[in-house]
């Protein structure tokens, strides 16, 4: 499928606000409610929208920690990356883990409790011998800018 100006228009209205009526979709993007309905519907089926969730305020449930965190790993070799891989994934506190260039092989997004449950997590990866070589934490203040959505609009001008 190849996406033209208002399927670009329809993610980006719909990254903002996935709880948007069909008809306030279809105004935003200059169509009439049917066929911004099939767009949609086609969009979903291709695979381009993956799914709707909440953003959650986590701040007002509690106290938490975000850190993030550089990983070297000791080889690198495929199933080096893979066995890390696989053990991060079954790590919840994990939200976010992003193959890199530079100095180091990966960055993790945690969000934990507080100090104490990442520094266990961390001795509970490390002792578990997935291949990791060194870690660098890095320890959030203040997030005083956090988007949900990606500028398609802009990246994508059709």
């Amino acid at each position: 499928m190849k996406l033209d100006r208002i399927d670009i228009k329809i993610l980006y209205e719909l990254q903002k606000n996935g709880r948007i009526t069909n008809v306030e979709l279809a105004e935003l993007v200059n169509l009439s409610p049917s066929p911004c309905l099939m767009r949609v519907k086609k969009l979903q089926s291709e695979g381009y929208i993956e799914g709707y969730s909440a953003q959650i305020n986590v701040g007002k449930l509690g106290q938490t920690l975000t850190v993030f965190t550089e990983i070297t790993l000791k080889n690198h070799r495929q199933i080096d990356f893979a066995r890390f891989l696989a053990a991060i994934e079954k790590v919840d506190h994990v939200i976010e883990c992003h193959l890199v260039s530079g100095g180091y092989d990966y960055l993790l997004k945690f969000v934990t409790a507080g100090i104490g449950e990442y520094q266990t997590i961390m001795e509970r990866l490390t002792d578990m011998d997935v291949g990791i070589d060194k870690y660098f934490s890095f320890v959030v203040l203040k997030s005083p800018i956090v988007k949900a959505h990606m500028p398609l609009t802009s990246l994508f001008r059709l």
